[in-house]
């Protein structure tokens, strides 16, 4: 793919972890430490959304939603164990019900006057770009699932698993079958390295 994944956040030495963050927060109710995550994962967050929405404002909203939803979970952090997979499972669950309750809604026309104009595209700046967003919506969602998370937001084949609450061995299978039918969508416009990631642990 040409998009490139997101780098891996790792704090520099003088920064506190994700991990011990999210602890001040669950056992102190730090509200600094609230914000300096919120800062750290609010981007990927809404970059994540708004590929799956193609909406800058719906995108915006989900990710409030997401950092609501982790202040009322904050309890239920287990201290010490990752915390990137802990919060990219509380988006995708916000991602789901996002969803759900759209295709509960019944379909009104839209009014650009009032909500503007929807991104077709979102973060697409290349005519490759705008192609591979359209090859992600072919496939199912549970493989797509995947290919958010583990192409573009970097995690691991484990962090993906605590993720979408799925196995190891499943979410490898779902991101190798994923990257093959992108790969034979896009033919040469998928980048090589898509396609071996999908085996990667």
């Amino acid at each position: 793919m040409v998009s490139q994944p997101a780098t891996r956040l790792e704090p520099a030495l003088s920064e506190p972890t994700d991990e011990a963050l999210m602890e001040r927060y669950a056992r102190e109710g730090d509200r600094e430490a609230f914000e300096v995550l919120f800062r750290r994962y609010a981007p990927r967050m809404l970059g994540l959304f708004r590929r799956s929405t193609g909406r800058d404002d719906v995108a915006q909203d989900l990710v409030q939603q997401t950092f609501l939803h982790v202040h009322r979970a904050r309890r239920d952090y287990r201290i010490g164990k990752p915390l990137r997979p802990w919060l990219f499972a509380i988006a995708m669950n916000v991602r789901r019900e996002h969803f759900r309750r759209s295709a509960r809604r019944k379909e009104t026309p839209l009014d650009p006057v009032r909500h503007g104009e929807p991104s077709q595209e979102p973060d697409a700046s290349t005519a490759t770009e705008r192609v591979v967003r359209r090859a992600l919506q072919q496939l199912p969602e549970p493989q797509r699932e995947v290919v958010l998370l583990h192409y573009y937001e970097g995690l691991s084949m484990a962090e993906v698993a605590q993720a979408v609450g799925a196995s190891r061995s499943a979410v490898k299978v779902r991101a190798h079958r994923a990257y093959n039918v992108l790969r034979d969508i896009l033919g040469g416009t998928v980048a090589s390295d898509a396609h071996r990631r999908g085996g990667e642990s």
